[in-house]
């Protein structure tokens, strides 16, 4: 078996909607989006309430597929993910089961990033790496580092500058995403540079970069 880069993800406060009906179908759209633009190597799958998992080749590729799947959700929705490295099997075709250290150390990811929630120093994490050990993936703390500091910068925009994120991560140019939220092309730039905007994008390709 060869190691890939398992993902679990859970939606954060779907209980509390009243229209559960729109989160799903928000959910499910986002799902299909990522399998079509990412084609990961177990296409992402919606399991038991609110969660979600999937399989990439790489962790650089699940971490940017996640963050895009959470911009899609956030005017809906908050979502979590646990990110780990490692080996998995499948037990069952039809219905897909799979089992496997990838899958249970993507379990203890997501719940290090509920844990992470709770407290006051790290509240606004949303998103955690855990490879298997021994299983020869890429180093946790570096990631986790840079993935803390990525969700604090996004826990701060507000929707127009989530929005000009998105189409930045899209390659939009500024007038297009100007023309789209009625706003000058100035009050993108300006958007970019304050709230750490390009800061996220730059963090986004070299962690992309990950194998």
């Amino acid at each position: 078996m060869e190691p890939v880069a398992t993902v679990i993800g859970d939606l954060v406060g779907s209980r509390t909607k009243s229209d559960r009906a729109k989160v799903h179908e928000a959910f499910v759209a986002a799902v299909e989006e990522i399998n079509r633009e990412w084609q990961p190597v177990t296409p992402l799958r919606i399991t038991v309430g609110d969660e979600y998992q999937g399989a990439f080749e790489a962790v650089g590729a699940a971490i940017q597929a996640t963050f895009r799947l959470r911009i899609a959700l956030d005017p809906v929705v908050g979502v979590r993910h646990g990110i780990s490295w490692g080996e998995t099997r499948v037990l069952r075709d039809d219905p897909r089961v799979e089992d496997g250290p990838g899958w249970w150390s993507a379990r203890a990811a997501i719940e290090a990033a509920e844990d992470a929630e709770n407290k006051a120093a790290s509240r606004s994490v949303r998103t955690w790496y855990q490879p298997v050990e021994g299983a020869g993936g890429p180093d946790a703390a570096a990631i986790n580092a840079a993935l803390i500091a990525r969700d604090e910068l996004f826990s701060r925009l507000d929707r127009s500058s989530v929005s000009v994120l998105s189409g930045m991560l899209s390659g939009m140019s500024q007038k297009a995403m100007a023309d789209e939220l009625d706003i000058t092309p100035s009050a993108v730039s300006q958007r970019v540079r304050r709230d750490g905007i390009a800061v996220i994008v730059r963090a986004d390709e070299l962690l992309g970069e990950i194998g």
